[in-house]
């Protein structure tokens, strides 16, 4: 009999508390047509595909992906780099989650994605919220970072 996985449910209002949001939604795929700006609401809204790094560390490791929302309140501006709205099933890998503050306590969250795609998301301050929608399934791969921390050819210099 497997176990049963609570449903992740996280709040960031702080640097440190979107570092653990970061950790979790780390490889979690997106369809850019599933990321929707609501600029009259200033909330920005993904819905994701998350790889769950708990089930795969656990005692009894499994790859899984879990459908989960993103949600980022007082957002004042979108923008996007190497991201297409044109292009709704393009699958972005997303690396990282990151907060630049500004004018305290605003600032920028970017969302890095592999292939140089970003969002930048300027903000009032941090309100940020991921919640499991339930779904889950199993996957055949698990993500490995092995290879960005080996140097590429060209990238090593000699004294």
């Amino acid at each position: 009999m497997g176990c049963v996985m609570e449903l992740l449910k996280l709040i960031a209002m702080d640097r440190d508390d979107l570092e653990v949001v970061s950790a979790h939604l780390q490889d979690s795929t997106v369809k850019t047509g599933e990321i929707l700006w609501r600029p009259a609401e200033n909330r920005v809204v993904i819905a994701l595909d998350r790889f769950d790094w708990e089930a795969a560390s656990g005692q009894n490791p499994h790859w899984q992906r879990r459908r989960t929302a993103l949600r980022f309140d007082r957002v004042l501006a979108c923008k996007c780099k190497n991201v297409s709205a044109s292009d709704r099933d393009k699958v972005l890998n997303l690396l990282g989650v990151h907060f630049s503050e500004q004018e305290s306590p605003g600032g920028t969250v970017t969302l890095l994605f592999e292939d140089g795609a970003a969002l930048r998301l300027d903000v009032e301050c941090l309100e940020v919220e991921v919640a499991d929608l339930g779904p889950v399934w199993a996957c055949d791969c698990c993500p490995d970072h092995s290879r960005d921390l080996e140097p590429a050819a060209g990238d090593v210099r000699s004294a």
